[in-house]
């Protein structure tokens, strides 16, 4: 409970903090931002993974925790694919991002109706259900990042 909590709060924080993290002080920090969310995210969705494919014990609350996390994070890394970025040296945007970013946006989108299912699942405490979804999360992801990011 006081992890649901904890995570209600940080939601809470990011929701507010949305607006002024909207304007980063350069190309860099915007870059250095959506890598720091991603990681996050990765975080979350690797210990769901693993949970669905018996390489950790499942456990459904972590399972919950995490998707309610993934699904209030998933948004936040969109907003720094902004001016200037497309420059940066640590970036790892391929150039195709930018030549198709109405592509990019829908995937995105996407990614995030995705991962609103997986939530939905992970509140059923089904780990078939919970499977399947992250299956899904996991091929937007997959499709995304082949498209538009470096490997």
């Amino acid at each position: 409970m006081q992890r649901l909590l904890l995570a209600a709060v940080a939601a809470l924080g990011l929701a507010s903090a949305l607006p002024a993290a909207a304007q980063f002080r350069n190309a860099e920090a915007a870059v250095k931002y959506r890598q720091s969310v991603m990681q996050v995210q990765g975080f979350h969705l690797g210990r769901i993974f693993a949970m669905a494919n018996g390489r950790l014990p499942f456990d459904a609350k972590v399972v919950a925790e995490d998707a309610m996390v993934l699904d209030t994070v998933d948004k936040l890394p969109f907003m720094a694919f902004g001016e200037g970025t497309d420059k940066v040296a640590a970036s790892k945007a391929k150039p195709e991002l930018w030549k198709e970013r109405a592509k990019f946006d829908a995937a995105a989108l996407k990614m995030q109706e995705d991962v609103t299912k997986l939530n939905a699942a992970a509140k059923t405490g089904s780990q078939d259900a919970i499977k399947a979804a992250v299956g899904t999360v996991g091929q937007s992801c997959k499709a995304c990042h082949d498209a538009y990011q470096v490997q």
